[in-house]
């Protein structure tokens, strides 16, 4: 008999997009960033809809870049709001360039910032808002976009787990001034280790492309900004104008080639996975499980597991229940939980757990457990009756 098993990643790659990398190293010697990376981008920003996109070697890179953006914009130091729950990486880029999180609590049924909260946040120090899309749902609101508009505020998106989700007609990822993407292990789609900056803006767009190669100028590609900033320090060599403090996170031939091939296929699995969490939702029983999920527009990364109250010897239950079945999980869900609660952070913000009962209750009872397009109906029932015997605990 073989024993049950859900793991909570399953890869994403497929003989079609090894073989692409097979195909272009027997015709390449250039293997760093070079015209596949290009055309990656170029396919990438037709397929979201925006004008420009950047392809970096993670999507934490993509974080730190788009708010050193930000302090080059907007000015040094100040306030930039986000949601509590959300990867490490997004508060981390912060605090490496300078400027204070403010945090907000969480929606229940999107898994993302409170919009109430935002606008109520929102002071004269406020640079930027940070907010992520978690695991596949929405988290703007044309309330939200319509007071940032008001005042003149840039909205940062973070869809890591979301691509292809909508909001409206239109993609996340193409309504903020700037968006984020991870293109890491077991994502919609996945070039390894790998990450995106989109944007309409040209001038984002330009200090995007200095800061991903170390700052120089001749990055840009553009001849007229470049001879003017010849002209402009002439003692400097062309080639070695550092504009910016900037990095190396570049990403490489092979990461491109990889994502052109799965893009080729991302549409169709993110139907899959956009199925697989209606089917889940249907099965999971709601009289001890948070069900009520705006899904509309959604694009599924993981499906969410979170209790209906805080109860945690209930919860030590359920974990046991998915122990013994062999069902892998993560406690928290996205950043595994409430980030107000990582070490990194008591000296820098002082918090009022009252605030933050949401992403309290993702934090203690809270889970998300594997979705990936290959996964069947029938497995999918299984796993909800597996966590529904939950009841017998109650």
């Amino acid at each position: 008999m073989i024993q049950f098993r859900h793991p909570l990643m399953q890869s994403n790659f497929t003989k079609t997009d090894i073989n692409s990398v097979i195909k272009f190293l027997k015709k390449n010697d250039i293997l760093t960033q070079n015209k596949k990376v290009r055309e990656f981008e170029k396919k990438w920003s037709k397929w979201l809809g925006v004008k420009y996109s950047v392809f970096v070697n993670s999507g934490s890179s993509a974080n730190l870049i788009s708010i050193n953006i930000i302090k080059i914009i907007k000015g040094e130091r100040g306030e930039i709001i986000v949601p509590s729950l959300t990867w490490s990486s997004d508060i981390f880029s912060l605090i490496h360039c300078g400027f204070k999180p403010v945090f907000v609590d969480i929606n229940l049924e999107t898994l993302s910032a409170s919009t109430d909260q935002i606008i109520k946040k929102i002071s004269n120090k406020t640079k930027a808002v940070f907010i992520t899309h978690a695991q596949g749902f929405s988290g703007v609101t044309s309330k939200l976009i319509n007071i940032l508009k008001k005042k003149n505020i840039p909205l940062i998106e973070d869809v890591c787990e979301s691509h292809g989700a909508k909001y409206g007609k239109k993609k996340l990822g193409t309504i903020g001034q700037i968006s984020n993407f991870s293109f890491y292990y077991a994502h919609h789609l996945s070039t390894i280790e790998g990450g995106m900056i989109c944007t309409n803006d040209k001038k984002i767009y330009h200090l995007a492309k200095m800061l991903r190669s170390h700052g120089l100028v001749r990055e840009l590609k553009d001849s007229r900004i470049e001879k003017k900033l010849i002209k402009k320090y002439p003692d400097l060599s062309p080639q070695f104008i550092f504009l910016h403090p900037g990095y190396n996170m570049r990403n490489t031939e092979i990461g491109a080639v990889i994502g052109l091939s799965q893009l080729k296929r991302l549409n169709s699995n993110n139907k899959k996975r956009t199925k697989n969490l209606t089917v889940f939702l249907k099965h999971i029983n709601p009289k001890y499980f948070f069900t009520n999920f705006n899904t509309i527009g959604s694009s599924n990364y993981a499906f969410p597991v979170i209790l209906k109250n805080k109860n945690i010897k209930l919860r030590n239950c359920l974990e046991k229940i998915m122990h013994e079945n062999n069902i892998e999980f993560r406690r928290g869900n996205a950043g595994g939980g409430n980030q107000l609660r990582q070490p990194y952070l008591k000296k820098i913000v002082k918090w009022n757990i009252k605030d933050f009962k949401n992403v309290e209750l993702v934090h203690h009872c809270g889970y998300y457990i594997g979705n990936f397009p290959e996964l069947k109906t029938n497995k999918i029932i299984t796993i909800c009756k597996i966590l529904n015997k939950i009841e017998k605990f109650v």
